[in-house]
């Protein structure tokens, strides 16, 4: 990632971004999933191949995407089903010390039975160690929506093992590019958090930037240069339906929304300057929230709703700034190298986690807000757009792997990491998508 120079023009800045978007190369819509590093402390639990009645459509089985999602979390360390004594799909045929024997704690069993044009499973999970039953449901899905049923099934187990919401239903958004006829074609889409189901929201031949979700999961905001300048649209993505929110001379970029969805930070340099804006998206009101000559840009609401952090470079080179409130007075967060910018806040108040610059390379970084300690998570060298997982156990951030941009996940701890190239080419520009609500 090339080192943004805060004292340039915003014209120049502009020109810098697309430029890195034009060397990228080309990319198809889906994504491949690459597990990279695994934690020591992860759980050891079974996922039975589930028991088949009736026509169960061919394809991803829905016990191997469990595995896959449970696996990809870095919390858990599923057994490779060769290695299992039994397959057992109903507690009866659960023989526990048989898995104590393979070192397992957990043990998850199930059946799909499939009906006219839906598929139901019931499944059960058990703690091996007192035998007890962990968790029981049945839950159904279109016969060919099995992933959705799958992702909806690791939700629930993750969260009857850890207590935290799982975040295996959730979207990626991110952005591509590809060339036809000698000219390049951006591509916003948006996939399963593995990278599966791959759909294509947008195609333009000037660069599209800062996808971001609204609250509810239904649309996302964005920037697009089609007109010729950095533009926010907002995208509801059922209908298809485009909107320009912010259209001001200048620079109209990163967008964020609000958690109740009724208004959006942004950066706008309308008035000469890149300072923060909320907008009312009702009445398209503004309120001038920064008010300094220095670059304040890449704001991102706090916890609360109530607050903000920012990239500034008021202290002579970008560093990360939290408001409590529009009113507040800035107080800076970041001291450990010259380079810290993009924050990106978990959901409970104690970290924040941003791109941060040391020995000429690019890592995600995150801060403890209490006390104020720095940990660099990532050992690559060129990191960058970091978004944390709606139930802040995982974070996906775009980097370079073999000469190639991928996206990485990783858990938030660092302890874990997936990474999700392209088929072909580049990827770049991730958002998490929120919980369903």
């Amino acid at each position: 990632m090339t080192q943004r120079n805060w004292t340039m023009s915003l014209h120049k800045a502009l020109a810098t971004v697309a430029l890195v978007f034009l060397m990228a190369a080309s990319a198809h819509a889906e994504l491949l999933i690459r597990i990279t590093e695994g934690a020591d402390s992860a759980i050891p639990i079974s996922i039975v191949p589930f028991a088949e009645n009736g026509a169960i459509p061919p394809g991803d089985k829905v016990s191997s995407v469990v595995q896959s999602d449970l696996t990809m979390s870095g919390e858990f360390r599923p057994l490779p089903p060769e290695k299992m004594l039994s397959l057992p799909s109903k507690r009866e045929d659960v023989f526990f010390r048989d898995w104590r024997l393979l070192g397992q704690r957990y043990v998850l069993v199930g059946e799909l039975t499939r009906s006219a044009d839906r598929v139901q499973a019931r499944y059960e999970l058990f703690d091996v160690n007192t035998e007890q039953r962990v968790l029981g449901e049945t839950a159904a899905a279109p016969a060919s929506n099995l992933r959705t049923l799958a992702h909806h099934i690791s939700d629930k187990v993750y969260e009857a093992i850890t207590g935290v919401r799982g975040a295996f239903s959730t979207k990626l958004a991110y952005i591509t590019l590809d060339s036809f006829n000698g000219k390049p074609r951006y591509r916003l889409q948006v996939s399963d958090v593995d990278g599966k189901r791959a759909r294509i929201r947008l195609e333009s031949e000037e660069p599209i930037l800062s996808p971001a979700w609204s609250p509810d999961g239904k649309k996302l905001a964005y920037v697009s240069f089609e007109t010729g300048k950095p533009v926010i649209f907002v995208h509801e993505l059922a209908s298809g339906k485009r909107t320009k929110v912010a259209d001001f001379s200048g620079l109209n970029s990163a967008p964020a929304w609000s958690d109740d969805g009724q208004s959006m930070l942004m950066t706008l340099s309308k008035d000469g300057n890149a300072e923060i804006y909320r907008m009312n998206l009702q009445n398209r009101q503004l309120t001038k929230i920064t008010n300094h000559w220095a670059i304040d840009t890449e704001a991102s609401w706090d916890h609360t709703g109530k607050g903000l952090f920012f990239t500034s470079d008021r202290s002579g080179g970008p560093q990360i700034y939290h408001k409590e409130d529009a009113g507040a007075e800035p107080r800076r967060i970041t001291f450990g190298s010259r380079y810290n910018a993009r924050p990106r806040p978990d959901n409970s108040g104690k970290f924040v986690y941003y791109v941060h610059q040391r020995d000429r390379a690019f890592h995600i970084a995150r801060t403890n807000l209490k006390s104020g300690e720095e940990t660099i998570l990532t050992r690559t060298e060129s990191d960058e757009s970091p978004s944390v997982s709606p139930n802040g156990r995982m974070l996906i951030y775009a980097t370079k792997q073999g000469g190639s941009s991928v996206l990485t996940v990783i858990s938030a701890d660092g302890g874990a990491a997936y990474s999700l190239p392209a088929s072909e080419g580049d990827v770049r520009e991730p958002a998490w998508g929120p919980l369903a609500r």
